[in-house]
Parts: structure tokens; sequence; C-alpha cells
């Protein structure tokens, strides 16, 4: 049935007891815009723009902020201490939403989200800093769950690609306006403004997005059941991943032979709450919805480490400003979106798999291309290039791995599998930031802090410091193009879809 087609009058009616259980929704013929959906939808891409603004605008104003507080050292800590929260929030998320629907966890997210702002915005060292960061990283936590929730319960399958692209496609203004806005505030009122600004944009997704939220996939997934208690488990399981997310991140930053007392700590904690957490079999890329989880984490980890230094490298090595930084990378909102759109097209639903692989190709190529701006030769443009051509291959790899989770998990099941995907995602953001962290901070790379924004190039310190960054990197995307053929159960094995334990 296509978005044109009229509803199906001969399936039954909604009082009719012979009729089939699919939701009424389901058997509907409109699009993610019919009147059905119009409110929510625009609701919910509101709280992605919103998500986006941020990314970019913060991206770009990072290397200031670093940079005045003394803290180019802890760069990369400034990053991961948001995914470092996020994970507990993610878990959290998943189990609010599955009892009480998404609501509550939306609210509350954004309210955490726009908090971590201010703190940031106003701290006067590093660690403060970091702490806005983290307080930050519990509410996108909780937001990006919920989302994934709304979408399980309020749009049948068949309109998820759809919604997913636009999620995509909410990124590409953010990502022309975001590194210009924030660029030029740095430069002419300081890089607080950055962060204290963004808090006034909470209004409007608040707006739109919760009464839509509370009409349409408040409550239950099944209000007749009871509701299911909080898993004090993974809530442990939770605390235990981000506790020792934390310390291995705070390891790989202090290079001191005592830092092996974190990094111990950290993997203790982390790598048994790891395992409880994910779907068995995640860690050896098995068939189905482990496979997607990983190669969540393995596209999302490669791609966001790289990308956290690029600023940085382009600022301190080539003597870029801020604002000519951050949009070396805004022509990737752009081709994110057309990726996101390529994989929502009925017609390619069956080649998904290979879309992936190709998807993953070009993240590894792009991330390999991009260091070669250390060479004086080489124009500043090829970054753009090379990441436009990334950024077309995150767009058709990440909504996939969305749109094949919640295909596998059964509606009173989206929450935890959504919080496993996340949870995935932002683990590998973590675990490969501090891994390209410490590369950087062993070769010198917190030196560049001495440099001021207009003259940083002339010197050229430190190029390997930041290969050590990309080219790692561009491996892991590799290996992801592996992961990607595995993401498909074949459809003689009849496996059911795998459950996190």
């Amino acid at each position: 049935m296509s978005a044109l087609d009229p509803p199906d009058t001969d399936a039954g009616s909604d009082n009719d007891p012979a009729a089939p259980s699919l939701p009424p929704r389901e058997r509907g013929g409109g699009g993610v815009l019919d009147r059905e959906y119009r409110a929510l939808s625009i609701g919910i891409v509101s709280v992605v723009l919103l998500i986006a603004f941020e990314a970019t605008a913060v991206g770009t104003a990072m290397p200031v902020a670093a940079r005045e507080l003394d803290g180019v050292a802890l760069y990369a800590f400034a990053f991961s201490a948001y995914f470092t929260t996020s994970l507990f929030g993610m878990v959290l998320a998943g189990q609010w939403a599955d009892r009480d629907g998404p609501l509550g966890p939306l609210a509350a997210g954004i309210a955490a989200f726009a908090a971590g702002l201010l703190v940031s915005g106003t701290a006067g060292t590093m660690w403060p800093f970091i702490l806005g960061r983290a307080v930050q990283g519990l509410g996108g936590g909780l937001v990006i769950v919920a989302l994934y929730v709304v979408v399980s319960r309020a749009y049948p399958e068949r309109l998820r690609p759809a919604i997913m692209a636009a999620f995509a496609a909410s990124w590409v203004i953010p990502s022309v306006v975001g590194p210009l806005a924030a660029g030029t505030v740095t430069e002419r009122l300081g890089w607080r403004w950055v962060f204290l600004g963004i808090p006034a944009l909470v209004v409007v997704p608040l707006v739109l997005a919760l009464p839509a939220i509370r009409r349409t996939a408040s409550g239950p997934a099944d209000p007749g059941a009871p509701a299911p208690a909080f898993d004090r488990r993974r809530l442990r399981l939770a605390l235990g991943i981000s506790l020792g997310a934390g310390l291995l991140q705070y390891a790989g930053q202090d290079l001191r032979w005592l830092s092996v007392v974190p990094a111990v700590a950290g993997a203790a904690l982390l790598v048994p709450a790891a395992l409880g957490l994910l779907p068995r079999g995640t860690y050896r890329a098995a068939r189905g919805l482990p496979s997607v989880v990983l190669l969540r984490g393995v596209s999302a980890g490669a791609f966001i480490s790289a990308e956290s230094f690029v600023p940085l490298m382009l600022v301190t090595q080539r003597g870029l400003s801020p604002t000519l930084a951050g949009l070396s990378l805004a022509v990737g909102g752009a081709t994110w979106a057309l990726g996101s759109y390529v994989q929502s097209r009925p017609r390619l639903e069956p080649y998904r798999e290979r879309l992936m692989v190709a998807g993953m190709l070009l993240v590894a190529a792009a991330i390999a291309a991009v260091p070669l701006v250390l060479l004086p030769a080489v124009p500043v443009w090829i970054v753009g290039v090379a990441w436009g051509f990334g950024c077309l291959g995150m767009g058709m790899v990440i909504a996939s791995t969305s749109v094949l989770l919640l295909k596998l998990s059964a509606p009173e099941e989206a929450g935890t599998n959504s919080a496993a995907l996340q949870i995935s995602d932002g683990l590998s953001n973590v675990l490969l930031l501090a891994a390209g962290g410490a590369a950087f901070a062993a070769l010198g790379g917190g030196a560049v802090a001495g440099h001021s924004v207009a003259g940083a190039g002339a010197s050229g310190a430190h190029p390997v410091a930041f290969a050590a960054v990309f080219l790692p990197m561009a491996c892991v995307a590799l290996f992801g193009a592996w992961v990607a053929t595995r993401v498909r159960v074949p459809q003689a094995a009849g496996h059911p879809p795998v459950v996190p334990e």
C-alpha cells in the first residue's frame, strides 16, 4: 500500500471483534505529516533539531573553551563525559519508558540537557566545564531513548524509515547555521554565550512535543497489564558501566603509571556491566540484533571520535578561525540527511545490508582522508569534501540500525532494546575517545594549548598526535563494514529476535 492509498475498509473496524489485531495506525495510509501524525512529527523532530544545533554549535566553540580554561589536554574528556553519563540515562530511560511511557523521561531529559549547558557555560576551570557536559549527557541519554520509544509506539513500521529520515534531515540547517552562529558568537562575545544561549531554545520542543506525545504515546505499552517494576539489577549495571567508562577515560588522560589503578578498576566495572546490558552475542557479532547493536557502536564511535578532533586540528594546525573550522563540516549535515533519505526508500529495503556495508566503507575512507590536511600542500577544503562523503555513509548506516532494531523488537521491549542500541553507541564513543585522547596526549597533543587561533598553523606542531587519532578510527570503521554483513538473520534459519539478558 502506498502513502496515497486509502485505508482498507474491508479489513474490519475497530469495533468489530473479527478485525485483525493490527492497530488502526498500522492500517492507515497517511505519511508522517498526515493530519494524524503532523503535530507529533513536528514536535519530536524539533527535539532532534535542538540536539543537532547544540552538537554543531558546541563543537565549534569547544577548541576555544578548552584553551581558555587551560584544558586542551582534557579535550577528549570534555566530549566523552557527555557519553559516559548518557549510558546510565539510556538504561534508566528504557525502563522508565517501558513502565510509564516516554513522556516522563523526555521531559526530564530536556531539562537536564539545558541545566548541563548552563553549568558548562558558567565554568571557571575545565573540570566544572566537564561536569556540565556530564549533566548534559544524562539528559541526552534520557531524550534519545524516549524518542525511539515514541517512534515505536506512535508510528507503524512502514513509516519508521521516513521519520528516521526526518530526524536526519533536521541536522541540515543546524550543520550550516550552527557553526556560523557559534563561531560568530565565540569570536565577538565569547564561547560562554554559545552554551548559555542554547537553553532558551528548549521552550520550542517542550511546547510542540510533549502535548502530542501525551495524546499518542503516553502510558505503558499494554495498559491492561500490571506496570513492570524497575529492574534494579539493570540499573546497577548501568551505573557500573558509567563509572567504569569514566575511570577508563580518566586513566587515558593521565599517562602516569598510577593511572593503571583507575584503568583496572574501570575495566572491572565496565566489562561485566556491558555483557549484562547488551544482547547476547554482541561482542562476537552474532547475526541479527546483536550485530545491529554492535554496528551502531562501531560506526558512531569511530565517526564521533574522529570528528571531535577535526575543528581542533584545523584551528591549531592550519590557522582557521573557529567559524571556518566548524563550517568545514557543514556540508555533512546535508549529505547525512541524503543518506538517511536513500535508506528510507521502500524499493531499496531488500538491499539494506549492502547499503550499510557501502556506508561504512565511505566512513572509513573519509576518516582516513582527513589527516591529509596536516600536509601544508593539501588544501583545507579536502576536509569538507571527505566529511561530506563520510556523513553520507553515516546517514545510511545510523538510520538503518534504528529501523532494524525496532523491526526486531516487540512493543514492550522497545525501550530496553533501544537503550541497548544507544548504550553501544555511547560506550563505543567513550572507549574510542579515551583511546584517541590517550594517543593524542602521549604524542604531545596537549601542547597545542599554547597556539593562538590566528597563527596556529605556522608552527605545524604535533601533526603526528592528530594522525594517531584518525588512522586507527579508519580501521575501526573498516571493521564495521564486516559487521554490516551480519545484521540480517537468514530467513531459513527462523531465529527469533535476540533480546538483552
